[in-house]
């Protein structure tokens, strides 16, 4: 034991001195950078296993323009997430159930109600636990606004999907910043807040609006000694901002993060390099191949359906045929039952009045025999005549009887006639049911389909002119045009959101950020608008960091 136990020492001491020092390459649209540190110099708990997360340092400002590769986009649509479900970026309840039906059209694609049945996402944590408390909601109505919005995303692929997360989600005021607890010179405790836009400074107990804020384009440097940091901004006439912070370590950090992000701000304000260049045109070869791809199966799809509409509505027909010739036939039978039990009926009648006959003509002979005795004395006379009255009443009653049978019987005879024609009819009914239910298939979908695609690439050049640079700055334009109306779309979707679930929200519940969000949306500032007010005017470009 003691030998096993020695050698799973060696081990681990080897492990750690492998893995004292890492390096990690990080290759972005317009960043290529290369960093190492070492494991055991972080502060990380000393027990085994040690479980690493790697997450972005550096958020980008536009994600539908930075993020080029679709891994890339997932793993950071899986962080923004993650921060939000964490409460680690602040958003309002509106737009957290937008962003949840995003991620939800992620996860499942298209919404189809035959698959995405009530109870489907009872398992699945989509909205931030502040959200869920705010108001007085059960789980089945969160789901159901949530699958509603869901239902309008259809037709969206899922690297589509995340990023209308993204894109949503880089607006909120929270997204991207870094925070640090540090004192002015008067020991006031502030926040510092570090983004891809510059650097704010927040009250420790509202993260959302800065008292004040520094464009990367207006620093002119940045330095600490010990724990004393100081921003120097490019006017000079501007008072240089100085703050301390709690350890020497966290100082390192915020420079760290400093020029990072002012390398990164720089680079997105310059033409790309030729490196980037080339990401981006296999980037848009690749979403077009991808575009084209989904049309074509989209098109296959639509003539799949059609088809199959078409031998639904074949089978259909086919199965109303099949039910009116079994009708038919069961018509005709019950036409030939009738038309033998009336024929059996006639035969009766007309025995029933060969026997009347039969039976008057007795009568007859009885009275004529009457007749001849009646010429016996008078006594026997009046006798005779008596019996013959009776007779003649008996026979006027009899003739009487057969009439009326030989007339029950010629009425049987019709009826007979007329469940025969009957019977005729269903037959050629029958026959007609039976000709128009032919069976023509329907012609193959896939005669259809369009042949196979092809793509040519062309030589890219990468001469830039005047013109170049004037149809690049009309494309920019028309795509911040373009921009703002999707804006608009998202916002007024957004207040729609708002709209509907407001009446159940519990007011005593709204934490301050909550209470802060709401003020700066009745006053109506966003995070891009207090940027714009509390920062100076830009001087000049030069920089010394």
């Amino acid at each position: 034991m003691a030998s096993a136990l020695a050698a799973r020492m060696g081990l681990n001491s080897l492990l750690r001195k492998q893995a004292r020092t890492f390096r990690v390459r990080i290759c972005t649209m317009e960043s290529d950078m290369e960093f190492s540190c070492e494991v055991l110099d972080q502060e990380v708990p000393k027990e085994e296993p040690i479980v690493f997360h790697f997450l972005a340092k550096f958020y980008p400002e536009n994600a539908e323009e930075e993020l080029v590769q679709d891994i890339t986009q997932h793993l950071f649509f899986l962080q923004v997430k993650k921060k939000i479900l964490e409460e680690e970026i602040h958003c309002p309840p509106e737009a957290s159930v937008l962003l949840a039906s995003y991620a939800v059209h992620a996860k499942y694609g298209d919404y189809d109600p035959e698959v995405h049945k009530p109870g489907f996402l009872a398992e699945e944590e989509l909205l931030p636990k502040r959200v869920i408390n705010l108001y007085q909601m059960t789980p089945e109505m969160w789901e159901e606004r949530i699958t509603a919005c869901y239902a309008e995303h259809r037709g969206r692929t899922r690297d589509q999907a995340e990023m209308e997360y993204l894109k949503i989600a880089q607006d909120l005021d929270m997204y991207g910043v870094n925070y640090f607890l540090i004192k002015n010179k008067k020991g006031t405790d502030l926040l510092l807040g570090v983004d891809a836009l510059g650097l704010h400074i927040y009250d420790p107990n509202n993260k959302l609006t800065p008292k004040c804020s520094f464009p990367w384009n207006e620093i002119r440097n940045i330095s600490y000694s010990d724990k004393e940091f100081t921003i120097k901004p490019l006017d000079k006439k501007t008072n240089v901002f100085k703050f301390n912070s709690s350890r020497l370590r966290v100082n390192k950090l915020i420079l760290q993060l400093c020029i990072g992000n002012h390398d990164l701000f720089m680079r997105r304000r310059r033409v790309d390099s030729l490196e980037v260049q080339q990401m981006k045109a296999q980037a848009r070869e690749e979403r077009a191949r991808k575009q084209v791809e989904r049309q074509r199966l989209q098109r296959e799809k639509q003539l799949r359906e059609e088809a199959e509409r078409a031998r639904d509505e074949l089978e259909r027909r086919l199965v109303q045929l099949q039910d009116e010739a079994h009708m038919a036939n069961e018509a005709l039978l019950r036409s030939e039952q009738t038309a033998d039990l009336l024929a059996e009926k006639a035969q009766i009648a007309e025995e029933e009045a060969k026997l009347l006959a039969q039976k008057a003509a007795e009568a007859e002979a009885e009275m004529q025999r009457i007749k001849v005795t009646a010429m016996r004395g008078q006594e026997e006379r009046r006798l005779m005549e008596q019996k013959m009255l009776e007779a003649e009443m008996l026979a006027l009653t009899m003739a009487e009887e057969s009439e009326r049978r030989a007339k029950e019987a010629e009425q049987l005879k019709q009826d007979l006639q007329e469940a025969r024609d009957s019977e005729r009819r269903a037959k050629n009914k029958l026959l007609e049911i039976t000709s128009k239910a032919a069976y023509v298939p329907p012609s193959h979908p896939a005669d259809n389909l369009p042949g196979d695609l092809s793509f040519s690439r062309e030589n890219l050049s990468f001469d830039f002119k005047d013109t170049d640079m004037k149809r690049l700055s009309m494309e920019i334009e028309k795509e911040k045009v373009e921009y703002m109306e999707k804006s608009k779309h998202l916002q007024e979707q957004l207040n729609e959101l708002k709209t509907e679930i407001e009446s159940l929200k519990m007011k005593e519940r709204e934490s301050p950020l909550d209470i802060i969000h709401n003020q700066n949306t009745e006053q109506g500032t966003s995070k891009h608008s207090n940027f714009k007010k509390v920062c100076p005017k830009p001087q000049g470009r030069q920089y010394n960091i």
